[in-house]
């Protein structure tokens, strides 16, 4: 894939995101209905707050500096959800906004809610079992969660805590055990007994059955397991990650964009996952710059691929009525939530795959 592609579909990302802002101030969108961000469909949970200012920061690290005072605006809401116990999303709410902020800036303030967000992840910790659990409940965990996992490793990292990072290395090897399987496939959930800390089975919220392949979980994975080792350098989250990302290449239609669930029925397979295969180009270029060598090359011309069948196929740039970015996303199948339309989280992963694309060399 060319520049030719990227640079192009990154302008009307942009573009998008300003008519988004202009259109409704103040809103925080999670999926579209009918092409439109503001309906009145449900939320499940408050997960996606993060990712629109999250564009925005990307977007003013590329050295768009009128992206900056939106992006300060849409962020500093959320500082009061440094304090949320009721999610386990916290770091797809402030690594994409006080992350980012902070990476640019170096800011204190920004670091300091970041901190205190990766001390309120932690809290979800279970000392039986040894993972952190899902918003669903006590005996939960969600592949999701390794996506946010990193913010708990960041807070350590800053504050030298071992015991934070102790327990965030814990969980990430308990999803290791019990969520990736042999082959680098993976679960969407695990039951434990909350009593004893036994694993008792894999289950799913979103996927097409306990035993199947949830498209968007096992690019989270792919995605969560490098970050894993980013922070750890321990060799089984790379090879899980590769695991992953193996799983991922070798299932997937030659354009890389995967069906919602690697085993759907025949029928059902024929809708597509956008957002999975957003996550999935975008952690294809992290793993990468881990790899190295002959990896290297294979890995970046993989998530090239992904973009350029997304930047050509399902970008709503021919669609003026359609107020996303990238069409085809699926949120939640089975509640009938945000499908085959522009998710939010959809929106951010492409849009870093595409920064990560023009950075990469």
């Amino acid at each position: 894939m060319t520049e030719n592609y990227i640079s192009p579909s990154l302008a009307f990302a942009a573009r998008q995101l300003d008519a988004l802002v202009a259109r409704d101030p103040g809103f925080y969108p999670m999926y579209t209905h009918q092409g439109r961000w503001r309906h009145s469909m449900p939320a499940w949970t408050r997960w996606c707050d993060g990712f629109l200012p999250g564009m925005m920061w990307i977007l003013c690290a590329r050295g768009e500096e009128a992206w900056r005072e939106p992006a300060e605006r849409y962020t500093r809401p959320l500082a009061p959800r440094q304090f949320d116990r009721d999610v386990h999303d916290l770091g797809f709410l402030f690594l994409p906004t006080y992350g980012r902020w902070h990476e640019l800036t170096g800011d204190p303030e920004p670091q300091s809610v970041l901190i205190q967000a990766g001390h309120t992840l932690a809290l979800r910790f279970r000392e039986k079992g040894g993972y952190l659990r899902s918003f669903l409940a006590e005996d939960s965990l969600f592949i999701d969660i390794m996506m946010n996992v990193g913010l708990i490793f960041r807070a350590a990292r800053a504050t030298g805590d071992e015991r934070l990072f102790d327990l965030a290395l814990r969980h990430c090897l308990t999803t290791r055990r019990v969520l990736v399987r042999r082959d680098g496939s993976t679960a969407h959930e695990g039951i434990f007994d909350t009593a004893t800390g036994e694993f008792l089975r894999q289950s799913t919220q979103q996927g097409y059955r306990a035993d199947s392949c949830w498209s968007r979980g096992l690019a989270w994975a792919l995605y969560g397991f490098g970050t894993a080792y980013l922070y750890t350098r321990d060799a089984r989250f790379l090879g899980t990650a590769e695991a992953c990302a193996e799983y991922y290449l070798a299932h997937c239609p030659a354009d890389g964009v995967p069906s919602w669930d690697f085993d759907a029925p025949e029928e059902s397979r024929k809708l597509v996952d956008t957002s999975a295969a957003a996550i999935a180009a975008s952690g294809l270029f992290q793993l990468a710059d881990l790899t190295g060598g002959s990896g290297k090359d294979r890995y970046a011309d993989a998530a090239r691929r992904i973009l350029a069948t997304l930047c050509r196929r399902y970008l709503a740039a021919d669609d003026a009525a359609w107020e996303g970015i990238l069409k085809g996303g699926v949120y939640h199948l089975h509640k009938g939530l945000g499908v085959n339309e522009s998710v939010m989280w959809g929106e951010y992963f492409f849009v870093e795959a595409l920064d990560r694309a023009l950075r990469y060399e």
